[in-house]
């Protein structure tokens, strides 16, 4: 048994007694922020390992095209052709929150990168490249806000749990054994009373 050291008085009782109300209802209110946190972690992992599957397949599309354009053109124009792009990408990061979490949506805007480059002087294998990584670059963001996503509600989630197991193992059992100790010691500072009462109005023995 833990028991908060306090003087065993009826205020202090009536403390006691609000104070486990009130972890008792923070418990409710953690445990339904655990059970909510756990079920969205587990559908965001799920899109998460499924979004870095997507983007994994189109980078290995992407270099692959890559390297065959490398091995039809050459390094040299290949490189020279990049650096012909123009265009950019704008990203905007606007968070909204879960349960408290503030989570990214990450938004694209703008003009995409282009080659331009003669055609004369390259191959179907460089268009193919090019267009793999317009479509690596448009799956990235989606990426990248469910991976932080993860990592913030993984984070969150185990607050959580501490917090729960906080009140579940340590507070909510000493404020229970608290107040018992503190109606024990009333319970018996009232029998001692009452005692003493009758003892008080008892005849005497003697007269």
């Amino acid at each position: 048994m833990s028991v908060i050291n306090i003087a065993p008085t009826r205020s202090n009782l009536l403390q006691q007694k609000s104070s486990l109300v009130f972890a008792r209802e923070g418990y409710t209110i953690l445990d339904k922020k655990r059970e909510v946190l756990t079920m969205e972690l587990l559908g965001m992992v799920n899109r998460a390992e499924e979004q870095q599957l997507k983007v994994t397949q189109l980078m290995e599309k992407a270099y692959n095209a890559l390297e065959l354009a490398w091995l039809t053109m050459g390094r040299e124009k290949v490189e020279w052709a990049a650096i012909s792009v123009n265009g950019t990408t704008e990203v905007d990061v606007i968070n909204h929150g879960l349960m408290g979490v503030p989570l990214p949506r990450i938004d694209t805007h703008g003009t995409p990168p282009t080659l331009t480059y003669s055609l004369a002087d390259t191959t179907a294998f460089l268009d193919e490249a090019s267009q793999a990584f317009k479509e690596v670059l448009a799956e990235i963001p989606l990426l990248a806000s469910l991976e932080v996503s993860v990592r913030r509600i993984a984070r969150e989630l185990k607050k959580t749990q501490r917090r729960v197991n906080a009140l579940e193992r340590i507070f909510i059992p000493n404020f229970e054994d608290t107040i018992r100790f503190i109606q024990d010691n009333l319970e018996e500072q009232d029998r001692e009373e009452i005692f003493r009462m009758q003892w008080l109005r008892a005849p005497d023995k003697d007269a």
